[in-house]
């Protein structure tokens, strides 16, 4: 196996995330530790003084000093991650600074007063008269529209950038520091947890056993599309965009070319609907929050753009304190994520018996065989991460009450890296999202089946399966239990 095959995001954001987490659990034996104190928290403002405060307001950095120490350590950490991989070190340097300054300077912009401010009274003492209310999510939007102006207005500049903003490595390290919210958030309340991944996994295997029969039928009978095709369009339309299609090519040994055509179109409408589909929940949904949270992780593909609808879902609904919000969403992705791999060995295990013809030829003129070890290479690493920093630390907390706060204070300093994070991921989908593939010769037929089963289908099967499960769910943790 070649070294570069296993040095995945997946690994990295495993590594990145669990380092982040582990590094502040000093705080749990020791209240008034905070390894990442000096981390910089960025707050909602008028004047550019009131962005940036320490993690710690004990500490002795000033704010500007604490924002560059942050983003010297992200530098860093993207450094080292090159290293390991054996690229060039000082070529992406360049690139990873100025992707670091620009999702941080979206997403400090996006906490101006203007766009972020919901408290009344937080905005009589701004001087302002009135506000977005969009809260410090807003940020991630700005980000978003970054990386799309600069990706589709100068593809130049776009694609120089591209190199140094990975959107898995930034959304898979921002999940695994979820675990940690999640974690804080149901203390006290199990019973919440346990309920979301009851509901979220009766829910994917709602989603599965319809998804991607409807569109591998729809695909094969009335496009007539070759079962080569079929199969990655079905996995990256219905189960979870990129990482599905890559690994359903993989999987049934389909020629290198098709899972990355059926990936392009995911990236763009998935970016569609992160643009619409949260708007429209609230509108549809005013009075349902959890119900449109789930709905954003059953129908936006791909790990970055439904996350980071949750993110701006939960933003639309201002829940409060304690959202369970985008904890739905995430674990939907989460669970969708784990059942790639098997899902994917199942349909390499058909292939290989049903359609052993339409199987690739490997070098030396073979057909491909199928590996045992596909089910246990397709399954995504950073979800170990999640549910080390989510099951342990909810472990300890249920076992030792008296550590809540201790736990509050971890969650605190991880947020610190975790909502920056979602920022640069959101910069690098708008890197990555070339609107000008909708218009490549050959791809009119793939996009209808994209068209016809997305807003034909699968949106409505989503909502609907979404309040089936979740209608009536308490968004707010403290809501629950009395």
């Amino acid at each position: 196996m070649k070294k570069h095959a296993v040095l995945t995001d997946d690994l990295f954001a495993l590594g990145l995330g669990l380092f982040i987490a582990l590094v502040a659990l000093p705080t749990l034996f020791s209240p008034g530790i905070q390894p990442w104190g000096w981390a910089s928290s960025i707050q909602e403002w008028v004047s550019p003084a009131q962005a940036i405060k320490t993690v710690d307001a004990k500490s002795s950095l000033s704010a500007g000093m604490s924002l560059a120490a942050t983003l010297v350590f992200l530098l860093a950490a993207l450094m080292f991650i090159d290293l390991v991989r054996g690229k060039a070190i000082l070529p992406n340097m360049s690139r990873h600074a100025v992707v670091l300054a620009l999702g941080y300077g979206c997403f400090v912009l996006g906490h101006h007063g203007i766009l972020a401010t919901t408290n009344a009274s937080k905005l009589k003492s701004f001087g302002l008269s009135w506000s977005m209310g969009l809260t410090g999510e807003a940020g991630y939007l700005l980000a978003l529209l970054a990386g799309l102006l600069l990706g589709n207005l100068l593809p130049g500049v776009g694609r120089w950038l591209r190199q140094g903003a990975s959107t898995e490595l930034f959304i898979k390290t921002a999940i695994v520091l979820v675990g940690v919210g999640l974690a804080s958030k149901t203390l006290g309340q199990a019973g919440r947890a346990g309920e979301l991944i009851a509901r979220g996994l009766a829910a994917i295997a709602e989603a599965y056993l319809l998804y991607w029969a409807m569109v591998y039928l729809l695909a094969r009978t009335v496009f007539k599309f070759p079962r080569e095709w079929a199969a990655p369009l079905a996995s990256g339309i219905s189960i979870c965009g990129v990482s599905a299609a890559m690994a359903t090519g993989s999987a049934i040994r389909a020629r290198p070319g098709v899972p990355v055509i059926v990936s392009s179109l995911v990236v763009v409408f998935s970016t569609i609907e992160l643009l619409v589909l949260p708007w429209f929940a609230k509108w549809l949904l005013p009075d349902d929050p959890m119900v449109a949270a789930a709905w954003m992780g059953l129908a936006v593909k791909t790990d970055g753009a439904a996350t980071a609808a949750g993110a701006v879902t939960e933003a639309l609904y201002q829940p409060g304190e304690g959202s369970l919000m985008l904890a739905a969403t995430t674990l939907i992705k989460v669970f969708i994520d784990l059942f790639i791999g098997v899902w994917c060995f199942v349909l390499a295990l058909v292939w290989e018996f049903a359609f052993p013809e339409e199987r690739a030829t490997n070098a030396e003129g073979m057909k491909e065989k199928v590996r045992w070890t596909e089910l246990f290479s397709r399954m995504p690493l950073f979800l170990i991460g999640f549910f080390i920093a989510f099951g342990g630390l909810l472990t300890l907390g249920l076992n030792h009450p008296e550590m809540g706060e201790s736990i509050r204070k971890v969650e605190g300093q991880t947020e610190a890296f975790r909502k920056p994070l979602f920022a640069l991921a959101f910069l690098a989908i708008g890197l990555a999202t070339d609107f000008r593939k909708l218009w490549s010769p050959g791809l009119g037929k793939l996009v209808l089946v994209y068209l016809v089963a997305l807003f034909g289908f699968i949106l409505w099967i989503a909502l609907a399966i979404s309040w089936l499960f979740f209608h009536g769910v308490p968004a707010v943790a403290s809501a629950v239990g009395g």
